[in-house]
């Protein structure tokens, strides 16, 4: 693995349909924000052929050009697939954003990988968010690398024992993290900086020399080879530790030489099994070079070291009512499972469906079954349709080239297909199935937004349903209480990149307003009311049932209304209009505008006419007797409580519970987990909270996440009350 002769030519421009699954390699880059995981992509891609040397495609454009949005922020957005050929292998190449606030389309790449590479750039090292993606890879039990990028910022090379892996993929023990390759240095310039411009196989004692733009291979000298033995030592080691062979210890610890092919086979398995993490280090190639540093020794690693999608079943698999359902793992003749992984929206042919297929063969102009479950409570109702598939295609920049079919264990891009959402399951049509969906960061950031103008609220409603199919960590909310449209999102970068879209895409100008919670209100104290009139009810009383405040804690809101009326004075078919007047009241409040919340209301006397008595009138006479109670009453303005988790590293903690005691929230206790982090629950008024999911992120260096589900309402501080009947009272 690594040390083969010669690099591959590959095939410039083509676009093929895998033929069996062992011949395909999914591979996922992740990586912080300016790791290089997309410049790593297209020298990857020269290397392969796919590109020319000026890193264009033959039909024009790069292979990363592909949303203008990106263009513009100058970062990747969105999960791009990126197929090239290496030695007869498919390999498909899945760059994914690097910031926190597309995890969602980073999760996306994860659930169609088999393995991933982590990119870490030389000069930054590995940041929490990174460090939390391997943990869960480790949970899994995903293949891993790792390469270092960025190497013109290390001139000391790289080492076995750098602080940015050991101290910052923790998970594992240090010898399954160990480089391949040292790297070579050329001759130092005027400031002293020597430039790496190869590097040496550890367990081939080769020399790869890239300085003139190809890869030449070359005999170590003999003042090399006893640095290279240190390091080559370390590395068998390591592969021996791993190895399936429990006697390769014991022959290696006798002082028997292990041959090369063995080694490079345990290798392969223990990479395969998500147990050895090879490190090795890459570069782009220099302008009008042909191979990049470490591109061919990558691509190696993938085809040879990285699991084929045989090696991986697919993700729990039911019938659509439930039912469990075995398949065999990906097999090319059984019933069609594929899983939609990505949405997105051509102006030329509309709708485009990223799918990865994990069992049977997807061939265009076929009708498929699409299953939607899981997502209502994101705006994605429950769905379940027969739609027929569109043309298959290969992406590659802006271009999408043809495919014939695709197999399990590949993925394709698929077209019209209308119906189809991210997270969505394609079966055959006579057995239709469906996907466990994989696991969504719940969005925290709210965005209250209204239509520009006219035109736009028109448009408004469609645009947002496209936006929410593309994009499952978008959840959309049709507030009822304040009647607002609430587009919750993941953080700042992803609000804006959402909002750029509905412009952009869908020709859609919103405005942002500013978020409200869901108040309430309360008698603080027992009140009576009375409305005097011949046909409704004389007196009433409105009194707050303090009993009922435990059962409101739990979450029952309301109240209730009782009494006939003294010795029947109102007419029992009337009773249900007091009621009703009573009700409606209540639901529009009697001080700022909000619903009342846990109080009783009570009956006493009422008057009734045999001519002029109405059930409009009763309801009307209800109405103003809760009004008059309530002018006379004290009344509690009542904010949402928030149940909030917040999980961060020990060196946060101390910070995020000043921040929480700032936000009047209650600590109620820590707990200590693994990997060095803390558990904090609390209880936060939302109004506090509503930018909690930014403030968090730079708190914490974007190492901490934060969870809140709704607890009760409770009585609000008095100057914060009044500044919220002011407001209301201000407004038109």
């Amino acid at each position: 693995m690594g040390d083969k002769a010669n690099a591959h030519p590959g095939a410039a421009g083509r676009a093929t349909a895998a033929d069996h699954p062992a011949s395909v390699r999914n591979v996922v880059l992740v990586g912080h924000s300016g790791s290089g995981k997309t410049t790593l992509v297209e020298a990857l891609a020269l290397t392969a052929g796919a590109v020319n040397r000026a890193g264009r495609v033959e039909d024009g454009g790069t292979v990363s050009d592909y949303d203008e949005i990106e263009h513009r922020q100058q970062r990747s957005v969105q999960l791009s697939l990126v197929p090239v050929d290496w030695d007869g292998y498919k390999v498909n190449l899945l760059d994914t954003p690097g910031y926190a606030d597309f995890v969602g389309e980073l999760r996306a790449g994860l659930r169609a990988a088999d393995a991933a590479l982590f990119v870490v750039s030389a000069s930054d090292g590995v940041d929490g968010s990174t460090r939390m993606v391997w943990e869960e890879c480790a949970a899994v039990g995903m293949p891993r690398a790792i390469v270092i990028t960025h190497l013109e910022s290390r001139p000391r090379g790289l080492r076995v024992h750098d602080p940015h892996l050991r101290g910052g993929l923790r998970r594992g023990r240090p010898r399954r993290r160990t480089p391949l390759y040292l790297p070579l240095h050329g001759a130092a310039g005027p400031d002293g900086h020597a430039p790496v411009t190869g590097l040496v196989g550890l367990l081939s004692q080769k020399l790869f020399d890239y300085a003139s733009g190809e890869r030449k291979e070359s005999e170590p000298g003999s003042d090399q080879l006893p640095g290279i033995e240190e390091a080559r030592n370390r590395l068998i080691e390591g592969i021996i530790a791993e190895s399936e062979d429990e006697t390769l210890m014991d022959r290696y610890l006798g002082g028997e030489e292990i041959d090369v092919e063995t080694l490079i086979g345990d290798l392969e398995r223990a990479v395969a099994r998500g147990v050895f993490f090879p490190v090795l280090a890459a570069a782009p190639a220099a302008e009008g070079s042909r191979q990049g540093l470490g591109t061919v020794e990558l691509l190696e690693l993938i085809t040879g070291g990285f699991p084929t999608p045989l090696e991986r079943a697919a993700p729990g698999v039911t019938t659509v009512d439930g039912r469990a359902r075995e398949l065999k793992p990906c097999d090319p003749s059984g019933p069609l499972l594929a899983e939609v992984v990505k949405t997105a929206s051509d102006p030329y042919v509309g709708r485009v469906s990223l799918v990865r297929v994990f069992s049977g063969t997807l061939r265009p102009d076929e009708t498929v079954h699409v299953s939607g479950h899981g997502l209502a409570d994101r705006g994605h109702e429950d769905h379940d349709v027969d739609e027929r598939v569109g043309a298959l295609s290969a992406p590659f920049g802006k271009q999408q080239r043809a495919l014939t079919h695709c197999i399990a264990g590949d993925l394709a891009c698929v077209a019209k297909l209308g119906r189809a959402e991210t997270g969505d399951t394609l079966s055959a049509k006579d057995d239709p199935l469906l996907m466990e969906p994989w696991e969504m960061p719940d969005p925290l950031l709210p965005l209250a937004i209204q239509a520009h103008s006219k035109a736009d609220e028109d448009k408004l409603s469609q645009g947002l349903s496209r936006l929410v199919a593309e994009d499952p960590t978008m959840r959309l909310e049709q507030n009822q209480d304040t009647h607002q449209v609430v587009l919750w999102c993941l953080g700042e970068a992803h609000a804006d990149v959402a909002l750029e879209r509905l412009r952009s895409r869908y020709g859609v100008q919103v405005d942002l307003v500013a978020h409200k919670v869901s108040l309430r209100e309360t008698f603080a104290a027992k009140a009576q009311g009375a409305r005097p009139a011949r046909q409704t009810v004389r007196r009433a009383r409105a009194v707050r049932d303090l009993r009922d405040r435990g059962r409101a804690a739990a979450g029952r809101h309301g109240h209730r209304v009782r009494g006939q009326g003294h010795r029947g004075a109102v007419p029992r078919q009337f009773i249900p209009s007091v009621e009703k007047g009573v009700r409606a009241q209540a639901a529009k409040g009697v001080a700022a505008g909000h619903p009342l919340l846990d109080v009783r209301i009570t009956l006493l006397d009422g008057k009734a006419h045999s001519v002029d008595s109405s059930d409009a009138a009763f309801q009307t006479a209800g109405a103003l007797a809760l009004r008059e109670a309530a002018a006379d009453a004290k009344i509690h303005l009542l904010e949402p409580v928030a149940e909030v988790t917040v999980l961060v590293g020990d060196d946060y903690v101390g910070a995020v519970m000043s921040d929480l005691s700032g936000r009047r929230g209650r600590v109620l206790g820590t707990e200590q987990t693994t990997g060095g982090r803390t558990l904090i629950r609390a209880e936060v008024p939302e109004i506090e909270i509503g930018r909690y999911a930014v403030d968090l992120r730079s708190l914490s260096h974007g190492t901490a996440r934060f969870n809140r589900a709704y607890a009760r309402h409770e009585p609000m501080p008095q100057q914060i009350a009044e500044r919220i009947r002011q407001e209301a009272g201000d407004a038109p």
